[in-house]
């Protein structure tokens, strides 16, 4: 998401998906930010996608706008009597001045236009309030799974990956981050998924969807054979991690 002209919409195509297939986020990370945030009014959740951090900032604060550039993106978020879904880029001046306890952007900070992100996060902040940019990486099973999973994000997808995926890579570090940091502990989203449920999950990838218009299905097909005999017969679900990152400030 940028503040010209030039949305880069990745998901819009594949928000039915994505509303069913990403993670729940933990939470000990809405806890968190209600703990630092200043007081437990409004929550902003720019880039909010289909919303599965939205609900959960409203189980911890008394409102929450959780804004997103893709109208097909909010057309599938999860209702919830205390968050307001609003199709808007997360530069766009939607709240009024000096409102939000937390403004928190997850797994899409790196789409933004992130001075233009700022300044609207210092406008629209309350003295005190918390800036959170909130990212994660592969999702980590066991050995033989991770290698198969691996071998497809950096050998097939990668020519496919945009640019802007080598933050998420490196947890967002060399993203400017213009604020008083506050040091966080260490969080991860957790869940018990099946085969299928992994699979539903990586074909919700950016680069799987840019490498099915270039190339076909053959590649991801390839990857399902690959990933069916790492994982093996066993049809229960399995612990399934990510390990979150996090840039913390104070407004």
């Amino acid at each position: 998401m940028t503040g010209r002209n030039d949305f880069k919409d990745h998901f819009s195509a594949t928000a039915a998906a994505y509303a069913a297939h990403r993670p729940t986020y933990p939470a000990a990370l809405t806890g968190l930010l209600a703990q630092i945030a200043p007081r437990p009014d409004l929550a902003w959740d720019a880039g909010c996608g289909s919303g599965q951090l939205s609900v959960l900032l409203a189980d911890r604060f008394a409102r929450v706008v959780a804004t997103d550039a893709s109208t097909e993106q909010i057309a599938h978020a999860t209702p919830h009597p205390n968050v307001g879904y609003v199709v808007a880029r997360a530069e766009a001046g939607v709240l009024a001045a000096g409102t939000v306890d937390v403004a928190v952007a997850a797994q899409a900070a790196h789409w933004f236009d992130l001075p233009a992100y700022y300044a609207e996060v210092r406008r629209v902040g309350r003295r005190g309030g918390v800036v959170a940019l909130v990212t994660y990486g592969l999702v980590r099973v066991d050995p033989r799974v991770d290698a198969v999973i691996d071998r497809f994000y950096s050998q097939v997808l990668g020519p496919y990956w945009p640019p802007e995926r080598r933050h998420v890579e490196d947890g967002y570090r060399a993203l400017p981050f213009p604020f008083e940091e506050i040091g966080v502990p260490g969080l991860e989203m957790r869940a018990n998924w099946t085969r299928a449920d992994l699979v539903g999950y990586v074909e919700t990838w950016s680069a799987v969807w840019a490498l099915e218009r270039a190339v076909g299905s053959g590649p991801l097909e390839a990857f399902r054979r690959e990933l069916g005999r790492a994982w093996g017969a066993d049809a229960a679900a399995r612990p399934v991690r990510w390990t979150l990152s996090l840039r913390v400030g104070r407004l």
